[in-house]
């Protein structure tokens, strides 16, 4: 009976061992995120190398567009990358640059507006569009080509023309958007915003809540942030650069905000981004994320080809 508790007990201590080995990391770690996430990554990062003290974190910010580039043409390969647009991954990175993503939260798209902005003391969620189009006043989002939230602000517009029944609207919305408030990413209008030199700006909720805008929610069958209107969404699309080797660009369809990470099938230290990664999805992960205005998936969605690390899988996603 002694016998066999203490080999119990032996064996408890040697799996307990072998788990914290499992989960001892080290080393760089690099991260390319886009700009939305600049700030939940940063916190994170400092959450995690907080218990993994021997990891030398890196970071870098850009539009999703622009940071799955630096893969795909420039060869620049980080240990993790994570995306405002999950449709990102498939159709740029797969099959020769990842295997696998996953889902892990949500946003919806606001119009937010500076202090004084033209037009701000009357505006609502009915008549926003009818605010940009008045003379004077200055609107901008980010660049299409670059950045998933300057392609979503084109989706609004195409949207909010057939909610609101106005043939033409989306191309007037457009038109009033000279190429001077056009940013590679969403979050460089939050600077031209407090200064007074924009009224209005094209943004996540998530970055509204945590640079602390003012914002104007518009209708949910507009903002591409509910998951239950995916086929009204779908009415919308925009076309952007593909990757290198393609000829022709790649067209995107509307669908609601999901962002994704993944690994890539070159990344340099792979144990320690997943080690990472699943911190993003844990409880603590899942708190930094909420606490900077995202809505976390309950359990993370994985989509691809490959499989990814132990601790990551949740429900599939159709790919």
């Amino acid at each position: 009976m002694i016998r066999s508790t203490l080999l119990a007990l032996l064996l408890g201590l040697v799996v307990r061992a072998t788990a914290a080995a499992q989960q001892r990391v080290a080393g760089p770690l690099v991260v390319f995120n886009a700009g939305s996430l600049a700030k939940p990554i940063r916190e994170a990062l400092q959450a995690f190398t907080a218990h993994h003290r021997d990891v030398r974190p890196a970071q870098e910010n850009s539009g999703s567009l622009e940071a799955a580039r630096k893969l795909t043409e420039l060869g620049k390969i980080p240990d993790l990358l994570a995306v405002a647009d999950y449709g990102v991954i498939p159709k740029l990175l797969i099959p020769v640059h990842a295997s696998w993503y996953a889902l892990f939260a949500r946003s919806e798209m606001v119009l937010a507006y500076s202090e004084g902005a033209s037009g701000s003391g009357d505006i609502t969620p009915d008549n926003w569009w009818r605010v940009l189009l008045r003379p004077g006043v200055r609107t901008g989002y980010s660049d299409p080509s670059l950045d998933p939230a300057g392609y979503r602000a084109l989706m609004v517009y195409q949207l909010a023309e057939r909610y609101y029944g106005q043939p033409g609207l989306a191309n007037r919305l457009r038109a009033a958007v000279p190429a001077r408030y056009v940013r590679p990413k969403s979050a460089d209008l939050v600077a031209l915003l407090q200064a007074g030199e924009l009224d209005y700006a094209w943004e996540y909720e998530a970055v509204a809540r945590q640079r602390g805008l003012r914002y104007v929610a518009i209708p949910r069958e507009v903002n591409l942030g509910d998951p239950d209107l995916a086929e009204r969404y779908v009415l919308a699309s925009a076309r952007v650069p593909g990757a290198v080797q393609d000829a022709d660009s790649v067209e995107i369809r509307g669908e609601p905000i999901v962002y994704a990470f993944t690994i890539p099938l070159r990344a340099a230290h792979p144990a320690t981004a997943a080690a990472f990664a699943r911190f993003l999805v844990s409880p603590a992960g899942n708190a930094i994320l909420r606490a900077n205005g995202f809505v976390p998936l309950a359990t993370p969605r994985v989509a691809g080809p490959g499989t990814p690390p132990e601790g990551i899988t949740g429900s599939r996603a159709r790919d």
